[in-house]
């Protein structure tokens, strides 16, 4: 199997450095087999598969490309590809429409194909810093200022660890880094930025898990790539996940002025995200390329509390700190992406590109959906496949 985006072997411990021991049971990897083995309704995964075939299909697709891989318990019953991870060579703005590339110089979408994960990437950030929460490192109600005193709004208005994981510091959704045209000028910038909503009510903001990727850069010493590959993904043996580049991803946009925000071309095995990009690829709210496989393994280690074959990468009363309403990190019961997998303490999130992830403890399954909606350029998003994969989900459990 291709590994595209490989950066380091298999391994099996824990955040802090020691072996899964004391006496610890393995607990089961995913392996594919039928969906009665995995107590899932056949018909109503052959909707599922039917369906997810059709968003790639036509002449304006949901997407050009896209990886479904969806199960319960250790069992992937689905697991599917579809369509073109390079289609168009470039979007014309007169037409609106693609450029597409002769057949012949397309590269189609294989189940091992790496997506840029967008916003996806937060949920790494936020167990990543969970991690830390059980060493006894960073405490979740700990003001931000005691660990970065130099961010002097943050300083002054109190804001917390746990406003920065729920998405209540009351700061606003995103800031224009990319137009700065040095790392000391886009510092200053998010030092110096004060809330605009109010403390403690939701307001979804990119600056909150970039603020969390500077505490946990500071308190470890160690860069977030680092944390996230040493803590989490080599562990779980998610071979296929690292920050960019990742020259084998399936494309994304053809990013040019005044729709996107950032004159660049068209993306492949770059961050789409203009503030990862200008931040050098490693952000804490984007800048991850990963695998649908790889991700079910992420979903499967959490279903399980925190363990996948002999690594552990959080204890169970940690990973239900991280899953329980509202959510650090994790969105939870959001029925505009989850459909009828919402109500029951689903948890997930969406990333910009395409790409999105549903676990669900209550029922013990999970679906991912990799796609590159925004190939070759950005348009207001459409949620309904989203939901309806997930739907068909729900149903496949009770329809067994």
């Amino acid at each position: 199997m291709e590994q595209a985006c490989d950066r380091g072997g298999r391994g099996s411990r824990r955040p802090n450095g020691s072996e899964n021991g004391g006496g610890e049971l393995s607990a089961p990897r995913l392996r594919v087999d039928t969906p009665e083995r995995a107590g899932l309704d056949p018909e109503e995964l052959q909707h599922l598969v039917r369906e997810f075939h059709a968003l790639t299909t036509g002449e304006r697709p949901w997407a050009p490309g896209a990886v479904l891989v969806a199960g319960r318990g250790p069992v992937i019953a689905v697991q599917e590809a579809s369509g073109w991870a390079v289609r168009y060579a470039s979007y014309d703005p007169e037409a609106d429409a693609g450029v597409e590339l002769p057949p012949e110089a397309r590269v189609p979408v294989r189940v091992d194909t790496p997506f840029d994960l967008a916003s996806l990437t937060k949920l790494f950030t936020a167990v990543a810093a969970v991690q830390q929460i059980e060493r006894g490192t960073l405490g979740i109600d700990a003001r931000v200022g005691a660990y970065l005193p130099e961010f002097t709004a943050a300083v002054t208005h109190g804001i917390t660890v746990r406003e920065l994981l729920t998405h209540t510091s009351g700061l606003r959704p995103e800031l224009p880094l990319y137009d700065c045209d040095d790392d000391a000028g886009r510092l200053d910038l998010l030092r110096a930025e004060p809330p605009i909503g109010v403390p403690g009510t939701y307001t979804y903001s990119d600056l909150n898990p970039l603020l969390l990727q500077h505490v946990l850069e500071r308190i470890t010493g160690r860069r977030l790539d680092v944390l996230v590959r040493d803590g989490i993904t080599r562990p779980l043996g998610m071979t296929s996940t690292r920050f960019g580049p990742c020259p084998q991803a399936a494309a994304t946009e053809d990013q040019r002025r005044p729709w996107a925000k950032a004159d660049r071309g068209m993306l492949r095995g770059v961050v789409h995200d203009e503030n990862a990009w200008a931040l050098g690829g490693v952000a804490g709210h984007a800048g991850l390329f990963s695998t649908a496989r790889d991700l079910a393994i992420f979903c499967r280690a959490l279903l399980a509390g925190g363990a996948y074959g002999p690594a552990r990468i959080l204890g169970p009363d940690f990973v239900e700190l991280l899953l329980t309403p509202p959510g650090l990190g994790f969105a939870i019961d959001q029925k505009w992406f989850m459909g009828e997998l919402a109500g029951r303490g689903a948890a997930g999130h969406t990333g910009f590109t395409g790409t999105s992830l549903v676990l669900d403890p209550s029922t013990d399954t999970f679906v991912v959906l990799l796609a590159n909606t925004v190939h070759p350029r950005r348009r207001p998003p459409d949620n309904t496949p989203r939901a309806n994969t997930a739907t068909r989900l729900a149903r496949a459990v009770r329809g067994t």
